[in-house]
């Protein structure tokens, strides 16, 4: 059962007709509440996703490793071991013992670059294919049980309020 906190909106407390002197203070706490708010919703999304990963054998930073390599393979590329350090924002080490994982589970494998042979690639699998596709529905279901109280339309409204602070250019923070 959601605690009463969890069911508060996701949205701030509607501007007050006559601001005064408090205002500056009761945006800070508008903007202190929603911050909360989101860091709860992204929790709770994590810890679901993290539910739904578990039949799959897979961590959520596997989960997000795999995808990143089975978005690359959709561009007709695969990618280094410093390509996948950048885009995850981990230490190449992080991405060594994700990609030791995820080879022993069957889903990426090792190839040397022919460019370069001290280069090393990280190729999907079919079985890694595989788990994508099991990946997706797990995730989708996980977002489905988050989603599930709001219409289309506030889905669509929630869209476009994260895409605009997702799109943001990362110097503004």
């Amino acid at each position: 059962m959601p605690s009463p906190e969890a069911s508060r909106p996701l949205t701030a407390p509607a501007e007050h007709p006559h601001r005064g002197a408090g205002a500056a203070a009761e945006q800070a706490d508008s903007s202190g509440q929603l911050a909360e708010q989101l860091l709860r919703l992204t929790r709770r999304l994590h810890h679901a996703q993290k539910q739904a990963f578990r039949p799959l054998g897979l961590t959520p930073a596997q989960s997000r490793l795999l995808r990143t390599v089975g978005s690359h393979t959709q561009r007709g590329e695969a990618p280094r071991m410093a390509d996948l350090a950048r885009h995850l924002e981990v230490v190449p080490r992080a991405v060594t013992t994700l990609v030791d994982a995820l080879e022993e589970l069957g889903a990426v494998r090792r190839a040397q670059d022919p460019a370069n042979r001290r280069v090393v690639l990280i190729e999907l699998t079919d079985e890694g294919r595989a788990m994508l596709r099991e990946l997706r529905r797990a995730r989708q279901s996980a977002a489905e049980d988050i989603l599930e109280p709001l219409t289309e339309e506030q889905r669509t409204q929630l869209g476009g309020l994260l895409s605009t602070l997702v799109d943001r250019p990362e110097n503004h923070c």
